[in-house]
């Protein structure tokens, strides 16, 4: 396995994670493959109650329908002041196929509908890794804890990227570089572990010391 490179599925279709994970992984010796490259794909059903559960069922299933080891992740933010919502529910609070400011603005109008005006929030990433038998191999959680914006600020970044502040800093993941967000954010986070973990796997002649995450 070391002498080819080991060809791994990030579970998405989604372009700013795969853009992400591409970033992430490349001084790793694999093939990062995208489900956009396969035709007749089954789309998973989230119906997990937890971010690692709905990880772990996108990991196994695209293993299965791909033959190929598998990365996925469920992520999503949670707000304090909303009992933790949207949560496992990030990617469709404004509806099925909304978009990314439909989704922002939702979540602020619910926000200021509340009396509690505190805007504590978090992002937190769940990641699974498969093997090309559905076999969940590894699991990761990463968490970067913030406040809620009261608007929407920048273009960086997808999601709720824009009313997001990480702690200690007073921008949004929206106006933040992409070299800050790969150090602090929640997939940051779980991806320092899942590189660990392919790293020693694939490649244990390396120094993961040497790696910028």
């Amino acid at each position: 396995m070391t002498k080819n490179k080991l060809h791994i599925l990030a579970a998405t279709k989604n372009s700013g994670k795969i853009k992400e994970l591409k970033e992430f992984l490349a001084d790793l010796p694999l093939q990062l493959r995208s489900l956009n490259e396969f035709s007749n794909i089954i789309d998973v059903e989230e119906t997990g109650e937890t971010f690692t559960e709905n990880a772990v069922l996108k990991a196994k299933s695209y293993a299965l329908q791909t033959g190929l080891w598998s990365l996925a992740d469920d992520s999503g933010l949670e707000v304090a002041a909303l009992n933790g919502a949207p949560g496992v529910f990030s990617a469709r609070y404004a509806g099925e196929n909304s978009t990314d400011e439909e989704k922002i603005t939702k979540l602020l109008e619910e926000l200021n509908k509340i009396r509690d005006k505190k805007r504590k929030a978090r992002f937190v990433c769940a990641m699974a890794v498969s093997d090309d038998k559905g076999e969940i191999k590894f699991l990761a959680e990463g968490i970067c804890d913030g406040t809620i914006a009261l608007t929407s600020s920048g273009t960086q970044g997808f999601g709720y990227d824009p009313i997001f502040i990480p702690q200690d800093f007073e921008q949004t993941f929206g106006e933040l570089s992409d070299e800050i967000k790969m150090k602090i954010s929640h997939r940051a986070q779980a991806i320092k572990k899942i590189i660990r973990f392919l790293g020693g796997f694939i490649a244990p002649q390396l120094d993961l010391n040497t790696f910028r995450l």
